[in-house]
């Protein structure tokens, strides 16, 4: 079956569209980059801890195999039953076989984006079993049938009317219900008898450590500890990335994690989960899903160092203006972009081409990857395996030519000049060419650079080089 790739560009003008909700997720994601910055320059240490935080990854990802048997060996020795999972179908299977050894027909899931990746919830519910979101974001965006639109803000891109008709569609509530607070509470109650007779429970996890044979988990709902502890099974699913080699790690990245992901010092709640509890069961999935293929591409492993904190996409003006949805992709944005082709290049041939390549991702990434080059080379092995458009490979081909020949360039800004000065705007603005929609040309110039450098400095630099040349 043939694949189409992701419309990015018209799901992006659709979003455009919505002139309400694409201002609201402008300003609510550039609010917290800006958090962001502050917390950054609270703490001088700041480029040290990124650093560090690289080099703990790079070294961990160099050394993964041991770590890994180390932490399955001490998980082990603290009562967890530790599985492994090559991909999203064999993760799925061991899933249902571990609900279906405990008979669970109902699963409360706190946030854990491997299991969308793994889509997990599509492979249980024909088996039986009701899956349950906790996290408000994701219920929200669960309700709505939708992928999530950010790592850590699922439902950014949502206003408060969007979600008041959504709860009185599943909750019967008031569709004129403005108030966050009394739409909150009316989740709650939606959501605590679901919560309470649970057969079981999961979550995603922030950190293996494998010194310890524990695991780390992040939120800022509780809804983690909630998914852990109402019920006596709990099953953790993470990817074999998320791993650390000591406890003392841990302090480099907390530090880093919620600065970087919402501009607050800390998370609500860091959860360390180390041992079932009494009388209970505690499962550990461990997913590769193509990340051992990704750790051996020379210029994309280092995706791997990912913490998932968003900030890349708080501070990309293309995905705040284009919102999650439009990447129609479990990861979205920067990251996203990189990622994605990972898993399949034809579907998300569009992603890498998202990017206007300024470099704030990389900038702001708390573990140092180097987010935009990688998103550059994604582009070059795209075009070269013939994943793009035609008419895109053809013109950028053309492209290629122009600016690889100064004498042709210069030629071509001549006749470009001439023609924004003398064509008629219908040739360009038309319902053809989606390009001009959002775009202006600029006013054609009188004088190009090269040319008032040539009538004012070149003679002029000429004599002092040649002046230079006799002195010697």
């Amino acid at each position: 079956m043939s694949v189409k790739p992701v419309a990015h560009a018209h799901e992006g003008a659709k979003f455009l569209e919505e002139k309400a909700h694409y201002h609201f997720h402008d300003e609510r994601l550039w609010d917290v980059r800006q958090k962001r910055d502050q917390e950054m320059h609270i703490l001088p240490e700041w480029q040290e801890l990124r650093q560090k935080a690289s080099e703990i990854k790079e070294h961990t990802l160099a050394n993964l195999p041991e770590y890994l048997e180390q932490f399955e060996k001490n998980a082990k020795a603290n009562g967890i039953y530790v599985h492994w999972a090559r991909d999203g179908e064999e993760h799925n299977r061991l899933v249902n076989e571990i609900l279906q050894s405990h008979h669970a027909k109902s699963l409360i899931k706190s946030k854990s984006m491997i299991t969308d990746e793994c889509e997990m919830r599509e492979y249980l519910e024909p088996q039986g079993i009701t899956v349950t979101e906790t996290d408000l974001g994701e219920r929200i965006q669960q309700l709505d049938n939708q992928l999530p639109s950010h790592v850590v803000l699922p439902a950014v891109q949502k206003l408060t009317g969007d979600v008041a008709a959504l709860f009185a569609k599943h909750y019967n509530t008031d569709p004129n219900d403005n108030d966050p607070h009394s739409l909150t509470e009316a989740q709650r109650q939606a959501a605590r008898p679901i919560i309470l007779n649970a057969d079981a429970g999961m979550t995603g996890g922030n950190f293996l450590v494998a010194e310890t044979g524990s695991f780390v988990v992040c939120t800022n709902e509780g809804n983690a500890d909630l998914s852990a502890n109402v019920t006596g099974l709990h099953i953790a699913t993470l990817g074999i990335e998320r791993i650390v080699p000591r406890m003392s790690d841990l302090g480099v990245f907390i530090r880093l994690l919620s600065r970087s992901a919402l501009g607050s010092p800390i998370t609500q709640y860091t959860t360390h989960f180390r041992k079932p509890k009494k009388n209970g069961e505690m499962h550990i999935i461990l997913v590769d899903n193509g990340r051992s293929d990704r750790l051996a591409m020379d210029d994309f492993w280092s995706s791997l160092k990912c913490i998932r904190c968003g900030a890349c996409m708080n501070t990309c003006p293309v995905y705040r203006r284009s919102g999650g949805q439009s990447y129609g992709a479990v990861y979205s944005g920067p990251i996203g972009a990189i990622i994605d082709p990972t898993f399949n290049k034809t579907k998300y041939s569009t992603l890498p081409f998202a990017s206007t390549l300024n470099g704030s991702c990389t900038n702001v990434c708390p573990v140092k990857i180097n987010i935009h080059e990688q998103i550059f080379k994604w582009r070059r092995v795209l075009v070269e395996e013939h994943e793009i458009p035609f008419v895109k490979k053809e013109i950028m081909k053309m492209a290629g030519r122009l600016l690889a020949s100064p004498r042709l360039y210069r030629a071509a800004i001549k006749g470009t000049n001439v023609a924004l000065s003398t064509m008629p705007r219908f040739i360009l603005y038309n319902y053809l060419n989606p390009w001009g929609k959002h775009r202006e040309l600029p006013h054609p110039v009188k004088q190009t650079f090269n040319s008032w450098y040539r009538q004012n400095r070149l003679k002029s630099a000429q004599k002092q080089s040649e002046k230079g040349g006799q002195v010697q």
